[in-house]
């Protein structure tokens, strides 16, 4: 379940994502005529990175075949809030004032809902796919 192999996979797959978020964030910026300095960028490009590699690798929690869908969903959704926010809140995503928190709270949760749904959609149309496989082999 954890070999190494599939920790590097999922890492690098984070780093990719956190490299898109990046590119997207450069771009809006570049249309906006956003001035920025280096130092920022790294930072902000860093801060994806380490995001990208958490959501990455978190996604092992998915896979424990003992707890069930909630108990992995609410494992998932609390170590990721905490680890954004941890992350957002220290590199200056986020002003540490109440409402731009609690925007940022709404907006994660809503994100995090639609990739929920997303993933759970997907998954059901897999499982239905295989077991009509499945069903046409016997």
């Amino acid at each position: 379940m954890f070999t190494t192999i599939e920790v590097i996979k999922r890492s690098m797959l984070g780093i990719a994502y956190g490299g898109i978020f990046t590119f997207i964030f450069l771009t809006i910026a570049m249309i906006n005529n956003l001035n920025t300095n280096i130092p920022v960028i790294w930072k902000s490009m860093l801060a994806s990175f380490i995001l990208g590699i958490f959501f990455g690798v978190a996604s092992f929690i998915f896979e424990h075949d003992n707890w069930s869908p909630l108990k992995k969903t609410i494992i998932h959704f609390s170590l990721s809030i905490a680890c954004y926010f941890s992350i957002a809140l220290f590199i200056g995503w986020i002003p540490l004032k109440v409402q731009p928190i609690l925007i940022s709270i709404i907006i994660f949760i809503v994100i995090y809902v639609i990739f929920w749904f997303s993933y759970t959609i997907y998954f059901k149309k897999l499982e239905a796919s295989l077991n009509e496989d499945l069903s046409r082999r016997k």
